[in-house]
């Protein structure tokens, strides 16, 4: 529930029959997501990490019911009263709720029961957006799509990782075989940057969450960056060099954490007649030679790089990269569903979309950050802790959700999310 920056000229402008067709088409994509869930499908959590599709279908309209429409719509009827304590994810400033780890417990509501919430939080909507909304109304409704666009995200890595965990390999959407690239992967180039004092920080019209802000200057030193994503195939070769049984690659936690859950390759990757193959959207299929990896943790990220004798990059570094090519890739909008090999053509490739791409960087306050007031400040602030930033967006991110300064983060050892790596070294 991040806080978007002071409304600007540009947004305020933005008309209530736009904002409107914004919000019910962002709302219309998550059910569009779900619809091939059984109540099965939707009702299981497969670990403490995930939720339920359900439930991420409920929250993200418990959101917009008690952000919003409770505080901005006169007579606005509360669906059931209830659902404040089950739907409520993180937030103490909004009381008490149902524990995270026990969200697959809640087999009631009914699939249907939740999507007839989403239909009357709706309706109620519409109707808010036939009044003239103030800037600060407009801000939260935007605040409101973009919170939605990251839990349909959510819903489908969670998907995946409830389906991984099923002998069958279910598919979530058909699962036809996917064609692989027989020829080599486009060869690895480095692109240098000269560095400098450069700005970093949301800036100008626009919407950016919290963590994004303010604007401030640092010193970069110069660098060079990978021209592509680290590939499955450069990633078997760190399997075949023993990557994962060299103490020396590993940070101390991370060794830990392969001894502690026995890792020897990326999560969801098997080995079937002497070739790998991979959990994915569309059911188990082999795994591309050409494709970047994913479903990799900081641990092993930060391991390969010093496998290569290289590193991750800052995030300030890829952020600065990034601002130089234009914000498109394989994401969600694509329906590919899994990481794409790599265009063969010069400059900078897939900075945007395919994989998350961690960087070096510990998920902090920039300078001068404050905490917003309310349950709005708990959204990023009290997240600043152990986790790193990853940048750039994977194949199911929004494409309109991402852009060169937004900042995901999650802890090292996570890897369920589509999460991969570019190298960087320095000059």
């Amino acid at each position: 529930m991040s806080i978007p920056r002071t409304t600007t000229p540009a947004a305020a402008a933005t008309s209530n029959s736009t904002l409107a067709r914004q919000l019910l088409d962002t709302r219309a994509q998550t059910e569009w997501l779900a619809k091939d869930l059984t109540d099965a499908d939707a009702a299981v959590q497969s670990m403490p990490d995930a939720s339920p599709a359900k439930w991420h279908l409920a929250h993200t309209t418990w959101f917009f019911e008690t952000v919003i429409l409770k505080e901005h719509l006169a007579g606005y009827t509360v669906f059931d009263q209830r659902y404040a304590f089950l739907f409520n994810s993180y937030y103490e400033t909004l009381g008490a709720r149902h524990p995270r780890p026990k969200r697959g417990m809640l087999t009631r509501p009914s699939l249907a029961e939740v999507l007839d919430y989403r239909a009357h939080v709706n309706d109620a909507l519409e109707q808010l957006l036939e009044q003239k909304c103030t800037a600060a109304l407009r801000d939260l409704l935007i605040l409101g799509i973009h919170h939605e666009q990251q839990h349909q995200e959510l819903l489908l890595t969670d998907i995946l990782h409830l389906f991984a965990q099923n002998p069958l390999y279910p598919s979530f959407r058909p699962g036809e075989p996917l064609e692989l690239n027989a020829s080599e992967p486009t060869a690895l180039r480095w692109l240098e940057f000269e560095g400098g004092q450069v700005r970093f920080g949301h800036e100008g019209p626009g919407f950016s969450f919290d963590c994004e802000n303010p604007a401030h200057d640092r010193l970069i030193e110069p660098f060079a960056l990978g021209s592509r994503l680290v590939t499955n195939a450069e990633w078997m070769e760190f399997i075949d060099g023993d990557g994962y049984a060299a103490p020396t690659l590993w940070l101390s936690d991370g060794w830990a954490t392969v001894a502690r859950h026995g890792w020897n390759a990326p999560l969801y990757w098997q080995k079937r007649d002497d070739q790998y193959w991979s959990m994915t959207l569309r059911g188990l299929q082999p795994v591309d030679p050409a494709a970047p990896v994913t479903h990799v943790s900081y641990f092993e990220a930060d391991a390969y790089a010093r496998f290569c004798g290289l590193r991750l990059p800052t995030e300030f570094e890829w952020e600065l990269a990034g601002t130089t090519v234009p914000v498109i890739g394989n994401m969600g909008a694509s329906k590919r569903l899994r990481p794409a090999p790599a265009a063969a053509k010069e400059g900078l490739l897939q900075m945007f979309g395919d994989v998350w791409e961690w960087t070096q960087s510990p998920f902090s306050p920039y300078p001068r950050y404050k905490v917003a007031d309310g349950a709005v400040g708990e959204y990023n602030g009290k997240f600043m802790n152990g986790q790193y930033v990853l940048k750039g967006g994977s194949c199911v991110t929004p494409p309109d959700h991402i852009r060169a300064g937004y900042r995901n983060f999650f802890y090292p050892q996570k890897r369920w999310q589509f999460s991969g790596l570019r190298l960087a070294k320095d000059l």
